[in-house]
């Protein structure tokens, strides 16, 4: 008994050691159309193995890849595509991604502001150029608000931040007021909240009405009537005085059949 230590390393453990036996004796074939009808079959047991990676795409040539891998990229197959997988193949790294280098002085206002201000300092002076200052600096206040919710944003601060990203380039007015973006913002959120507060009283007294109706509909005479009328207890109570009445007078009934035979009686014995 041979214990796992002392045979062959496993190339691709996932997919145990009877497959890389399999492909060991794939390289001894020698009839090549044996051995590629070998390999195919190789390639259909370990899709069996792993039925749940079919929708992965090109599942196919990727177990081509793996077969060679467990056979050291020393076998003699033809692949679907015709490619011939190489050791180079495995080792391929994906090419490396540069990241973005930027040099931002105050981060909270993000690198957008930067080409915002590269673009305002390349306009011509006009009111043009000066209302898209002033936006801008309604940007940076929105901004400096979103990462400073506990401070006080001053305008101040703001026209000082602006002149320092730009170089001394731009300025805002004493008088100008940059808080356009901040009310917008302000008045959505408040809308926003209005929007809900509505919807919740609405359903409330829609509610509320529904309970209204249905205590009307409880509370309402028309059961008093029912239970009043003819066809209710009520009814049955005065068709029952009315039958007792009857009965009474069958009663009466039963007199006068006694008075007849009293009068027959007499006239026998006279």
């Amino acid at each position: 008994m041979a214990y796992n230590t002392q045979q062959e390393f496993l190339i691709m453990p996932e997919y145990g050691r009877n497959v890389q036996q399999l492909v060991r004796h794939a390289q001894k074939i020698e009839d090549p159309a044996f051995r590629q009808q070998f390999c195919e079959q190789i390639v259909d047991l370990i899709q069996q193995l792993y039925p749940q990676s079919k929708s992965v795409e090109d599942y196919r040539e990727k177990l081509w890849k793996h077969l060679f891998q467990i056979a050291k990229y020393n076998l003699e197959a033809r692949t679907p595509s015709g490619l011939i997988p190489r050791p180079e193949d495995a080792k391929k790294r994906p090419d490396r991604v540069p990241y973005p280098q930027s040099d931002t002085r105050f981060k909270h206002y993000g690198n957008n502001i930067q080409r915002l201000i590269r673009r305002a300092i390349e306009m011509e002076s006009g009111p043009i150029k000066d209302g898209f200052v002033q936006t801008i600096g309604s940007y940076m206040k929105l901004a400096y608000k979103t990462w400073n919710r506990e401070h006080y944003v001053n305008d101040d601060i703001i026209k000082t931040d602006l002149d320092i990203l730009s170089n001394g380039k731009l300025s805002l007015e004493e008088n100008s007021r940059i808080d356009g973006l901040s009310n917008a913002q302000r008045n959505r959120n408040r809308d926003a909240r209005d929007n809900r507060n509505g919807s919740n009283t609405s359903s409330r007294d829609n509610r509320s009405s529904n309970n209204n109706n249905s205590r009307d509909n409880r509370n309402s005479n028309s059961g008093r009537d029912n239970r009043g009328d003819n066809s209710g207890r009520g009814g049955s109570n005065i068709g029952g005085r009315d039958n007792r009445d009857n009965r009474g007078g069958s009663n009466m009934g039963r007199d006068n059949r006694n008075n007849n035979n009293n009068n027959n009686n007499n006239r026998k014995r006279k």
